[in-house]
This record gives structure tokens, C-alpha cells and sequence, in this order.
């Protein structure tokens, strides 16, 4: 063959783990890495303390919950990888494919994928757990050092759980492993679900410090918002305004608790307006309702419709009043032994009498609050308030009589949230009142003898943030 014969032959191809050469070279020459485990302080003792609630409310139970794994979102690419939240409550961990045994007599141990080594294919080869690709990943004992529980090799997970488990569970189709056991082990994975929520509704101190970050971290943002309304007016829109949170949201915390709602003028009556897609306009009202998830993931949720130039128009102001209103006597009826629906019927109470006072409702009030009127629901189909915790709809698993039917304990955490929504084709509301959507959301833990008002630096009135919002306008 010639010089010239060879050139024109088409270039090969070959795969370096099948080169000796290649997997001789990069198993050696490494020096080491940083693979501990950074944990707030207090977060292995209360995950501790979770794990003995839960084998005390299950006795003699074994039971396994899966961390999960990132779902696909294609091909080769997948979604961020968040917890289960129920996992984490337990460990503090945020390892992807863990599993969670607690044995019958209460002892507990973390099995995960031990880390791939340079002498291993997965260090170089697995573009989705190496090391090569990923970067330093923790291994068994940075896990255990951190958590303070055994770890013990994924491996192993099969023995820990053999035999008859009365109670598993694990996150369906994303634990491969674990759900091939489930199926041949008795489990009931609802009842399982249902007694964590239950567990979870009552904060410990360590919890109600990670919402009080939470909040802390979304007030800042807040006011990052209202700082870039320019901004959004000059073009930037309703996905501006997402942004800024979102990146305040990234380095205060893990992300954003949920998706959050930037709705601009016609838009703020949309209860799940997340589009974010819309323009931002002088005389707008703003209606963001978003929350800052902490590293450890608890989250906050809280609700302000603000001006976008820094003053309301009469129709605004006066709706906003109204769900002022109806938000101090909300706020007001959480405390400790009340009805967990009081809040609740408060809220809906005086939005009701103002909507009949405007003219909007002809039905007196105790057929407007009656089980056959509602007709004030039109203009808040959603409800009022809900727990908040390592989830935005915390603990929603629980039984009607632990949560909406119902007390209010000392330890819970609550978001409150009524608002009004008049949509701009609702014919049943005068023109000027057409497009416009309020809402406020504090978000509060009960206490004994007093309600904590978490978000209490965020103002409320209509003059509190019409000066708030002017004093971030640059």
C-alpha cells in the first residue's frame, strides 16, 4: 500500500477501555481528593431522632426507603436530581440511589454506591456516576462520618431486606433494586407514607431554623425583584423577574421549592400562572409567589402583589385592602387548639362580606358560607393555607383527621394565603376590577402562647409596599 493509499483510508475509531494502554495510564498518577460531606450543625442528631419517632410509631417494623434517582428528561440528559423528601427527613442525605433499612429493633444503616476508584471502568467509563466525569463523589465513610449511621455498600441491600418486610417502601421505578424486592415482599407503602406525613407535621427546633433560612433567603430575593422592575418593563418581562429569584434562590440555597409563579398584570389571577412568559408593564401589578429551598431542602412559600412602578391604582388598592383584611383574621385564628379549618374559614369569611358589601354577591352570609351557596369561590377557588416543610404541600400523605378536619398544634409550621381573582374576561365583575389578582402568603410556626410570623419583614399593607417597593427601585 502507498503513502498516498493510506491517507484516504477512513480514520478508525477505537474505544479506550478496550485499550490496555489507555486503562494502564489512567489508574495511576492520582492524587487525593476532598470527598467529606459538608452538613449543617444539628443535622445528624435530628435525623436521628426522626429515625426513633418513625421505629417508635412502627414497632418491630422493618422498613426501606429509596433517596430515588434523576429522572430522564432525554436520551442522556437528565433533570437535577432532588431527594425524596421523606428519605431525607430520615438521614440529612442527598446521595442519588441510596436506601434507607431500619431493622425491627430500631438500628439503622445507609447502603449507596461506593465510589469507583481510578482502577475501576466507572471512574472513566460511567459519564453518569464517575468520578472522571461528575467530579469527586463521597464515599461510605465520608457518608457515615458526616450522618453519624453505618454505611454499608448498595450491594448488600438485598440480605438487609430479605424475608417478610411488612412496611417498605421506595420511590416506583427509579430504584431498580429495591423495587424488584418490594414486589416479592409484603409492603404497604401508603400506610408507610402516611405515618411519615403525620411525623413530619410537628417541626423541631432544627427544622424551624431551616425554615427560618428559607424565608430569610426568599425575602432577599424578593427584594432583588423588585429591584429589577425596570428592567422588566423595558423588555425583560415576567422571565427577568424569574431569573433574578431563581439566581438568588441557587446561591442562597439548593434552588427554588417549586416552580415559581412571576405573574404580571392579567396574568395574577392565574393561580398556577408558571409560564413566567409575559411582558411587564407600567401600572402592573406583580404577583410573586415563590419560595428559596435551603440546602438541606426545606422550603419556603411565600406570596406579595406588589406595583411594578411603586404605587397601586384605586381598583388595585382596593382589592389588595380586602385581602389584607381577610389576611389579619386569618392570622389571627391559628393558634394552638383551634380547628385547623378556622384559619381557613376566617379568610373566606371576610372576603365573602367584602365581595357582598361591593356588590358582587347578592346571597347573605350565611348562605354565601353554607354548604349549598359558595358562590365567593369564584373569586378564590383555592385554598388558604396549607403546611410548609422539606415540601411546599408538606406533609400531604396525612389522614383528613391529622390535617384539614383537624387541630392546630404547637410546632407546626403554616403558610396563609388568601387573595382574589378577578380574570379579565369575568364578566361579573366590573370593568376596572377585570385582570387583577392579589394574593398574600406569610408563611408562620405556632407556638404555645404566640403565633411567629417568619415572613414579618416583607410588608403587607398596601402603603408598606408601595414604599417597600419604591425604595428598591433603582
Amino acid at each position: 500500500m502507498t503513502d498516498d493509499a493510506r491517507t484516504e483510508e477512513t480514520p478508525k475509531s477505537y474505544r479506550p477501555i478496550d485499550a490496555k494502554g489507555f486503562r494502564d495510564f489512567i489508574s495511576r498518577g492520582w492524587g487525593p481528593v476532598d470527598r467529606s460531606v459538608a452538613v449543617p450543625e444539628g443535622l445528624a442528631e435530628a435525623a436521628a431522632e426522626h429515625r426513633r419517632k418513625l421505629a417508635a410509631a412502627l414497632p418491630g417494623r422493618r422498613i426501606a426507603i429509596a433517596a430515588g434517582r434523576a429522572p430522564v428528561r432525554s436520551n442522556d440528559t437528565d433533570y437535577l436530581f432532588r431527594a425524596d423528601s421523606d428519605f431525607v427527613w430520615l438521614t440529612g442525605c442527598q446521595a442519588e440511589g441510596a436506601v434507607l433499612v431500619i431493622s425491627g429493633d430500631g438500628d439503622a444503616t445507609l447502603y449507596l454506591r461506593e465510589t469507583a476508584g481510578p482502577g475501576e471502568a466507572d471512574f472513566f467509563a460511567n459519564a453518569r456516576d464517575g468520578e472522571l466525569w461528575i467530579g469527586p463523589v463521597p464515599g461510605l465513610k465520608d457518608w457515615s462520618d458526616a450522618l453519624q449511621i453505618a454505611c454499608r455498600p448498595l450491594e448488600e441491600l438485598p440480605a438487609a431486606v430479605r424475608g417478610a418486610v411488612p412496611f417498605m417502601l421506595s420511590v416506583p421505578g427509579v430504584e431498580p433494586m429495591l423495587d424488584a424486592l418490594v414486589r416479592t415482599s409484603p409492603t404497604d407503602g401508603n400506610a408507610l407514607r402516611q405515618t411519615l406525613a403525620e411525623l413530619r407535621r410537628i417541626k423541631d427546633d432544627w427544622e424551624l431554623d431551616q425554615l427560618r433560612e428559607a424565608v430569610a433567603a426568599s425575602v432577599l430575593a424578593f427584594g432583588d425583584v423588585a429591584s429589577e422592575l425596570p428592567e422588566a418593563i423595558r423588555g425583560g418581562g415576567e422571565r427577568w423577574l424569574q431569573g433574578t429569584f431563581d439566581r438568588r434562590a441557587r446561591t442562597a440555597g439548593n434552588g427554588v421549592g417549586y416552580a415559581s409563579i412571576v405573574a404580571a398584570g392579567k396574568h395574577a389571577p392565574v393561580l398556577h400562572w408558571v409560564r413566567n412568559d409575559g411582558a411587564v408593564n407600567e401600572g402592573d401589578v406583580i404577583l410573586l409567589d415563590a419560595g428559596v429551598e435551603t440546602r438541606t431542602l426545606y422550603t419556603a412559600d411565600v406570596t406579595r402583589t406588589f406595583p411594578a412602578t411603586g404605587e397601586y391604582t384605586a381598583a388595585q388598592r382596593q382589592v389588595h385592602d380586602l385581602v389584607h383584611k381577610a389576611q389579619l383574621a386569618s392570622l389571627d385564628a391559628v393558634k394552638v387548639g383551634a380547628p385547623y379549618r378556622a384559619f381557613q374559614y376566617e379568610a373566606l369569611r371576610v372576603l365573602a362580606e367584602g365581595l357582598r358589601d361591593w356588590g358582587l354577591l347578592e346571597a347573605s352570609i350565611d348562605e354565601l358560607l353554607g354548604p349549598d351557596g359558595q358562590q365567593h369561590r369564584r373569586y378564590i377557588v383555592c385554598g388558604t393555607g396549607h403546611y410548609i416543610g422539606l415540601d411546599v404541600h408538606d406533609c400531604d400523605a396525612s389522614r383528613p383527621e391529622a390535617y384539614f378536619a383537624g387541630t392546630i398544634e404547637a410546632g407546626m409550621a403554616l403558610a396563609v394565603e388568601p387573595g382574589l381573582y378577578f380574570h379579565p374576561n369575568d364578566e361579573t365583575v366590573p370593568p376596572e376590577l377585570r385582570g387583577i389578582g392579589i394574593r398574600i402568603e406569610d408563611n408562620v410556626v405556632v407556638h404555645p402562647d404566640r403565633l411567629e410570623i417568619l415572613t414579618e419583614d416583607l410588608p403587607i399593607t398596601t402603603d408598606g409596599l408601595e414604599q417597600w417597593t419604591k425604595s428598591h427601585l433603582k
